[in-house]
């Protein structure tokens, strides 16, 4: 009989958290730097680029790799000879680890998850509850998984029940280009098949916690059908073009990850569950001898990556520009912006439009100005303001619309493509939408020099800021003409590797 005691449980959850929220997997940053050596498309060579300086600069300074910290998953196996010495359940242990691990003071971490989900939606303000699995199993120590899922990948995640005849790897290809880019690629996929439908969604997001290893597994061949599911879907994924952050490129996936479970005879459950640029998770064993904490790896496990824009980028005063000067932005091409922009995301934005509806007064005036789609970190002391990278852009576009017309908005700046409904009102407004890296959050807020909230303080990470920046980059995404690099990108280069024959694996 093994006696684990509740705080050796709650600090390791602890240790976990605040460990993946700055340093990647090994496994990982080797992944994107072997992807960023074979790019051929400069765009996402560029993305890729920016993803590994910003992973230095987090196991560096230790702060969030990303600006979305996560919902908080864990997986626990516990042995049936294990006793606990505390006074509280299991979940609350978890749960106060998560708690202890998002407020800490030096590296504070973003709280994103809301109760009452279709009311109030109230931030719980520690990032509790944690989404939390049990196995009982025989023996006596009890094995932990932790992971940080960020919000943008999830909401990507697909599932389907198919027919016994249907083929898998034509609906994943189907599913991927929908996936769009929200999920920040390059990642993983976690494909979960069989079992009932919450059982497969369970495999696909268990898949994730393994490490990639899709080259070991092309060096020595697959064993059983998953191995061939993988080596299948990685080729084939990576051919459609989509590329880092969905530019078109050579590497959509890392890996991908196929986990299987008995099936009824009139069933095929199929779940597919991305992990994004900002891949977190941890693993750890209790064995009654104190709390497991992490081992931080070598400074020297990272590549030396500098990322120059060239002489050609085009520099852009966001003080000064005019309707007139972005008339003849292109689309992939870099900017970098400097002057006064302002924030606000999906209840920023909900909030505008119902002022707008009542006619009142906004907060803040938006004609000609950018508006960046963001939700930062809280800052540390000597932060001008904590990690603060992009949030999916396409959960603004049923605002867009009325936004600019209303308001004389000129740009947005977010996180992947927008929708067609979105594009249509950028044309017609002659305004522009620009890209930032998902996965560069602490890259980009040392382009911030200043930050003040200037409306909806009630809102917390929510509320409207206004930065000043200098030298962001971004990327044209759509243009006043109403072109899509997430709509050219991936086209050109589907184009390129099939003509050319391009080794995409």
């Amino acid at each position: 009989m093994t006696l684990v005691k509740q705080q050796d449980l709650i600090d390791s959850v602890f240790d976990s958290l605040q460990f993946i929220s700055y340093y990647h997997p090994k496994d990982f940053i080797d992944a994107v730097y072997a992807a960023y050596q074979k790019e051929e498309s400069q765009a996402a060579k560029d993305a890729m680029a920016q993803i590994l300086i910003n992973s230095r600069m987090c196991a560096e300074g230790h702060r969030p790799i990303c600006q979305d910290t996560g919902i908080v998953t864990v997986f626990l196996k516990v042995g049936m000879d294990v006793q606990w010495e505390g006074d509280m359940s299991v979940t609350d242990m978890v749960n106060e680890g998560i708690r202890r691990a998002y407020n800490h003071p030096d590296n504070v971490l973003r709280a994103s998850i809301l109760e009452d989900p279709d009311g109030a939606r109230r931030n719980t303000k520690d990032n509790t509850p944690g989404v939390i699995h049990y196995e009982i199993v025989p023996g006596d120590k009890v094995e932990v998984h932790v992971a940080a899922k960020g919000g943008g990948s999830e909401a990507k995640s697909k599932f389907a029940m198919l027919n016994p005849s249907d083929s898998v790897v034509d609906w994943v290809l189907d599913m991927v280009p929908k996936m769009g880019a929200g999920w920040c690629p390059p990642g993983m996929l976690g494909i979960g098949i069989g079992g009932t439908a919450e059982k497969a969604m369970l495999l696909a997001k268990e898949a994730l916690l393994e490490p990639i290893d899709i080259q070991e597994l092309k060096q020595r061949g697959a064993s059983n059908r998953s191995e061939e599911l993988r080596l299948e879907l990685f080729d084939k994924v990576n051919r459609l073009g989509i590329g880092a952050q969905g530019l078109g490129g050579l590497t959509t996936v890392l890996d991908v990850k196929v986990m299987d479970y008995p099936s009824h005879a009139a069933n095929k459950a199929i779940a597919i569950i991305p992990n994004c640029a900002a891949t977190r998770h941890a693993h750890f064993v209790l064995d009654g001898s104190g709390p497991s904490l992490q081992t931080p790896p070598a400074l020297e496990d990272w590549p030396e990556i500098t990322w120059d824009v060239g002489d050609s980028v085009r520099r852009v005063n966001l003080d000064t520009v005019t309707r007139e000067d972005v008339q003849d932005w292109k689309t992939g091409e870099t900017v970098l912006l400097s002057g006064k922009m302002l924030t606000g995301r999906d209840a920023a934005h909900k909030k505008i439009v119902d002022m707008l509806n009542k006619g009142e007064e906004l907060p803040a005036d938006l004609k000609g100005r950018f508006i960046y789609y963001v939700g930062p970190v809280d800052p540390i002391e000597g932060e001008v303001v904590g990690p603060a990278g992009p949030t999916t852009a396409t959960r603004m576009d049923k605002f867009t619309r009325q936004v600019l017309e209303q308001t004389g908005l000129l740009g947005m700046i977010g996180k992947a493509e927008r929708g067609p409904a979105a594009i249509d009102a950028i044309r017609d407004n002659k305004a522009v939408y620009l890209m930032a890296v998902g996965g560069s959050a602490y890259l980009v807020s040392k382009a911030i020099t200043k930050s003040e909230v200037v409306g909806f303080p009630e809102l917390g990470m929510e509320a409207i800021y206004e930065f000043e920046v200098k030298d962001m980059p971004v990327t044209v995404a759509v243009d006043s003409k109403g072109e899509s690099v997430h709509q050219t990108g991936p086209k050109i280069w589907a184009r390129e590797i099939e003509e050319r024959k391009l080794i995409v694996s």
